[in-house]
């Protein structure tokens, strides 16, 4: 397939919420948009760095400037017959796995609207739904947070993610746990703590909960790291901001790293890779689910479809638009097609594209190739 086309957009879409964590205050997602051409087709795919290199070292600035300046141009007018055709074109960059992104998860899209089958399809996934869960970020007050997740739990959601970070960790749990002694919780760290925060971890285990996710930094220590807090806690560690790439994997696994793990898409550096990332995984008895990085419309329905794959048994990190925007830019909206679960494609590739208004109106840069 002669790609003809590549356009490429930095959007900066306004939150319908503070989203909190443990890097800080939310307001705005950044994300890139792919428009990509070939044989009479076009598709659209979504990579979404964060604006600030703070869960990750890659940003939004940079991955754009990497994908204008040294991807695209190696990809545009070129005869891609394959994601690797198109990984190997770009195998002499190093890192920059959500610039990769960009142009493989866009190549797939495009690939199933030439074959004329749904993303998940082309994927090698199948299924026409699969289950999520909810998302809450640091509250105000406990409170709040309780009166979320019963919102969360009337509505199906299967499991629920707790954001945990110094100052909103074992009591919120705590919390949480007393009010809701029998559902399905896990708590995710971004990174927060260190081996010396390891008696806080012990105490988490009486709580029960499905995993803790990526306690530990994100340094050239992490692997070795959180093996040590795994031998030192029932809990299952599942590993997010360390796992960048399939060798990343297959190192946590050789180590006893993690028992669980989170493919973010993006992070892991496109479709490609999440596929053979759940496939390794699979191998080693080690569950894989998907994760979330505030993406729109698009990105979440591209996320819907990888979680197809049959190694992702833990409900995804894919929400309904309006959790996080009051006018997503994807459209049509991502919306519960049922309690907890959101449909997959019933037509070629995805059915989303951006609202050609929101696009002009939230664009801050555009760069457009043509063959």
């Amino acid at each position: 397939m002669r790609i003809e086309g590549i356009d490429i957009y930095w959007v900066k879409i306004p939150l319908a919420i503070n989203f909190r964590t443990s890097y800080g205050d939310q307001h705005y997602t950044d994300t890139l948009l792919v428009r990509m051409e070939g044989e009479g087709h076009y598709a659209w795919g979504e990579s979404c760095p964060v604006y600030f290199p703070a869960y990750s070292a890659e940003h939004t600035i940079a991955t754009f400037h990497t994908v204008r300046e040294h991807m695209a141009p190696r990809i545009i007018g070129q005869d891609i017959a394959s994601a690797q055709a198109l990984l190997d074109r770009l195998s002499f960059i190093k890192g920059n796995q959500f610039a990769r992104a960009a142009l493989d998860i866009a190549w797939w899209v495009l690939e199933a609207k030439r074959r004329g089958v749904p993303l998940h399809v082309a994927l090698g996934g199948t299924g026409d739904r699969v289950p999520v869960g909810a998302d809450f970020g640091v509250q105000d007050s406990l409170d709040i947070l309780l009166q979320m997740i019963q919102g969360a739990i009337d509505q199906g959601f299967p499991r629920i993610k707790l954001k945990f970070r110094p100052g909103w960790d074992l009591n919120m749990v705590e919390a949480v746990r007393s009010a809701f002694p029998n559902f399905t919780f896990h708590v995710d760290c971004n990174a927060a703590y260190t081996l010396d925060d390891a008696d806080l971890f012990r105490k988490l285990d009486r709580y029960h909960l499905a995993m803790v996710e990526q306690p530990l930094a994100d340094d050239g220590m992490s692997l070795i790291n959180h093996a040590d807090l795994q031998k030192m806690i029932e809990t299952r560690v599942c590993l997010d901001e360390s796992m960048q790439s399939l060798s990343a994997v297959q190192a946590a696994i050789r180590l006893g790293s993690c028992k669980v793990v989170n493919i973010k898409m993006a992070r892991v550096g496109g479709l490609t890779a999440s596929r053979d990332i759940q496939a390794l995984c699979a191998k080693h008895g080690i569950p894989c689910w998907i994760g979330g990085m505030l993406e729109s419309a698009i990105g979440g329905a591209i996320c819907a479809e990888l979680a197809t794959l049959p190694n992702f048994t833990y409900p995804g990190d894919i929400f309904p638009s309006s959790y996080f925007y009051k006018n997503d830019i994807g459209k049509p909206e991502i919306v519960l097609s049922g309690p907890g679960e959101v449909s997959t494609s019933q037509v070629p590739g995805i059915p989303q594209e951006p609202d050609p208004d929101l696009l002009k109106q939230w664009t801050v840069e555009h760069v457009s190739f043509k063959a």
